[in-house]
């Protein structure tokens, strides 16, 4: 756990960009896009620099209207984003039942500790689709967890205080779909 820790305390220092303050004018779309794989690209093609995609998702910003943007103090542009602008890459988990505590990995290096601050969701999806838990990472913005995650919450899952299942983690419980 102690890995994960040390980047979480990185990124509470670093910190995102402050996006959610920042208005300026709307410039268009100049062909940003995240797939479902958590892969970013421009103009169709991939960005194949981690560093840069870095920096993208540290101005990234969701907002009401849905939609997804890039924002500096001077400018806003599109991203189209697929499904999730970011994918749960790695999960620990410390303590158990209502004591537990797990933590996230996002593929661009955000760390976040789940719980009242930032919740996972579930959302089952068609049939034979299954299940997909999301967690908030920052302002609009969540996490996909990837199918190997999935499996490792579903194992965690536990009887929850209504009596359905659930995972416990940071003191709140986050129900699974009945």
């Amino acid at each position: 756990m102690d890995r994960l820790e040390d980047l979480l305390k990185q990124a509470d220092a670093n910190g995102a960009a402050p996006v959610e303050r920042w208005d300026p004018p709307y410039c268009g779309d100049i062909g940003l896009s995240i797939s479902r794989d958590g892969s970013w690209h421009y103009q169709g093609s991939p960005i194949p620099r981690r560093a840069l995609v870095k920096l993208f998702a540290r101005v990234l910003r969701g907002d009401a209207d849905g939609r997804f943007y890039l924002v500096t103090p001077a400018e806003k542009v599109d991203v189209a984003v697929a499904d999730a602008p970011f994918l749960a890459v790695e999960m620990q988990t410390s303590g158990a039942g209502r004591g537990q505590s797990l933590l996230f990995r996002t593929n661009v290096d955000d760390v976040v500790r789940c719980g009242p601050e930032h919740p996972l969701r579930f959302v089952v999806v068609g049939p034979g689709d299954g299940l997909k838990p999301y967690v908030h990472v920052r302002g609009r913005l969540e996490a996909l967890a990837t199918r190997a995650l999935v499996y490792d919450l579903v194992e965690l899952a536990v009887e929850g205080p209504d009596g359905g299942l659930g995972l416990w983690s940071g003191g709140a419980f986050f129900p699974l779909p009945g």
